[in-house]
């Protein structure tokens, strides 16, 4: 396997200066008046973003601060793919003994969620386990090279995080992920658990609706859900997104190339598509422009565009003509939960179970569908509990109990 290259991000003055001219050029459509959110994106918040990013926004920095981060990249051979350069942050506890967890982002989300967590993951304590965190970019995104053809899917992307964490000199480790992070590590643990991914945790634990064939007891407890009230408000929000926040789902699921068109060649279009999402999709987070135009700024500069990243919505459900758990089902891999109130699918909590074989848990009264940037202390503690020395999932990669050994 390929040797690790080191990684900077270094975009050419070229394509700033495309940039800024694209913003300068946009033409901006009509917004009716009092829309609001009602419509999407609001008109005059996106002005105040395309002014910002144009005359104000200060890339070159936000480069160099990115560039801190300890990033490389590696070629990986995909059976039936040929060979991908995957990039990947690499953060090293100075604890011999860390435990290898493996961060996987989502969409609209890259790499730059974990950047927050790393700190408090790698950082050296006698009172909590410390990890070494791989957190990679999803080929198609940011700066992973994209597929060449179709039928990238859960086995391919597993095969990406395996041989990436083999070639690191993780045999075994632990995975995170929320949004595609949990959808794919679903595949993942369906393909590699218990084996290498020795346990998992998401933010995210939903799985297929049970039937009365798959799982007879949560089918039939169904019938309670009128009395629960939690588990009421719970699944109205989630009846709420999908019927009014979906249309981007249907859209990258059956035709990501049309509007990808629009993604790649406009700034203020894809700009517009992100924000929605991250104020929609945060709880009550507040985001600065700046933190907005950076996020964005991944997407544009990336090294694929960003109508690569879009194709994951096609590839994971046969364009829209299977659900993204088809050839998974149950697995003994231990499994941790996190539940935050602002994620944006909230099923009832009993159907974690589906997933796999749950070990940890917790509820928080606080954060959204981007756990690790809006609430970094609370999901890490989340993984330190976990695994720490009287949690559910202590010691289960060998060797790697997180802590110092005398």
């Amino acid at each position: 396997m390929a040797t690790e290259q080191p990684f900077r991000i270094s975009v050419s003055e070229a394509d700033l200066e495309l940039l800024h001219k694209k913003l300068e050029l946009f033409r901006f459509p009509d917004e009716l008046d009092g829309a609001g959110w009602d419509y999407g994106a609001p008109l005059d918040d996106i002005k105040r973003l395309v002014a910002r990013w144009r005359d104000g926004f200060d890339w070159r920095k936000a480069e160099a601060e990115i560039n801190k981060l300890p990033m490389y990249t590696r070629d990986i051979e995909i059976e039936g793919h040929g060979t991908l350069n995957i990039h990947y942050v690499h953060q090293r506890s100075t604890v011999k003994d860390a435990i290898p967890l493996l961060f996987v982002h989502g969409w609209p989300g890259h790499f730059l969620e974990v950047r927050k967590m790393l700190p408090v993951l790698a950082s050296a304590s006698t009172g909590h386990p410390s990890f070494h965190v791989v957190a990679l970019s999803l080929p198609g995104f940011g700066f992973s090279e994209a597929p060449k053809k179709p039928g990238f899917a859960g086995r391919q992307y597993s095969e990406v995080f395996n041989k990436l964490m083999l070639s690191l000199g993780y045999p075994e480790y632990v995975y995170q992920g929320g949004d595609w992070g949990h959808l794919l590590g679903v595949h993942a643990v369906n393909h590699y658990g218990n084996k290498h991914i020795k346990a998992w945790h998401t933010n995210i634990p939903i799985y297929r609706l049970p039937t009365l064939w798959t799982h007879p007891l949560l089918y039939l407890g169904m019938l309670t859900l009128p009395f629960n009230k939690a588990a009421q408000a719970d699944l109205q929000a989630t009846a709420e997104w999908r019927q009014k926040g979906l249309g981007y789902f249907v859209e990258q699921s059956t035709m990501p190339q049309t509007i990808g068109y629009s993604l790649a060649d406009s700034p203020v279009g894809l700009l517009a598509w992100i924000y929605e999402k991250l104020v929609a999709w945060s709880d009550n987070y507040t985001w600065t422009d700046d933190e907005v135009l950076e996020w964005v700024s991944v997407y544009w500069f990336s090294r694929s565009g960003p109508t690569a990243a879009g194709r994951i919505y096609y590839e994971m459900t046969g364009g829209g003509t299977r659900d993204y758990f088809e050839g998974t089902k149950w697995t003994s891999t231990p499994l941790g939960v996190s539940y935050f109130p602002g994620e944006i699918v909230r099923l009832p909590k009993s159907w974690s179970h589906m997933l796999g074989k749950v070990v940890f848990h917790a509820e928080h009264d606080k954060g959204g569908h981007f756990a690790a940037y809006e609430q970094p202390e609370l999901l890490a503690g989340d993984l330190r509990r976990m695994f720490g020395e009287d949690g559910p999932a202590y010691n289960v990669v060998q060797g790697k109990s997180g802590y110092d050994v005398a």
